[in-house]
């Protein structure tokens, strides 16, 4: 092959690199496990989030958090429902928005009537099988993986 030739194939490597590693580093799929989030998620789909920092979280927005260390450390029974670590919740309350304590009971008493800056409220949307901030209270910005920009991506074939 030419010189040229093989500085196509290089560039278009490079090319192709620099795509994969910005994706890795913005970009997150994730597969749903369990029930928490129906009827907007169900078990099976998979949802791609997009990396941003909690200043870029809206009330309502879908996210990704890393599972608190608490339901890490030991709840039998309540495994995380996007895999081992990862949770997918709606966040109800970001920075600034008043708590909610109607609906977070385990915030009530905080010494702030909104929600302090770095900090999410998360609730499942099918509250009887989610683990969430009526549980586990406020989720660290440091925890927030991403906001899912495209739920229910076609899930998986499985072999017959």
């Amino acid at each position: 092959m030419p010189l040229l030739g093989w500085l196509a194939v290089a560039g278009a490597l490079a090319s192709a690199a620099a795509g994969l590693w910005w994706a890795r580093r913005h970009l997150l799929l994730v597969s749903v496990v369990g029930r928490s989030m129906e009827p907007t998620l169900r078990a099976g789909d998979r949802v791609l989030a997009r990396r941003v920092p909690v200043e870029r979280v809206r009330a309502g927005d879908v996210v990704v958090v890393a599972a608190p260390a608490a339901m890490t450390a030991g709840h039998p029974g309540r495994p995380g429902d996007a895999g081992p670590g990862l949770l997918i919740k709606r966040a109800y309350a970001v920075p600034g928005d008043p708590v909610p304590v109607d609906r977070v009971p385990l915030l009530r008493g905080g010494a702030d009537p909104v929600v302090p800056p770095g900090r999410l409220v998360v609730l499942g949307d099918n509250p009887p099988y989610s683990y969430d901030s009526r549980e586990c209270g406020y989720i660290p910005a440091a925890d927030l993986l991403g906001v899912v920009v495209r739920p229910r991506l076609p899930r998986q074939r499985r072999a017959a």
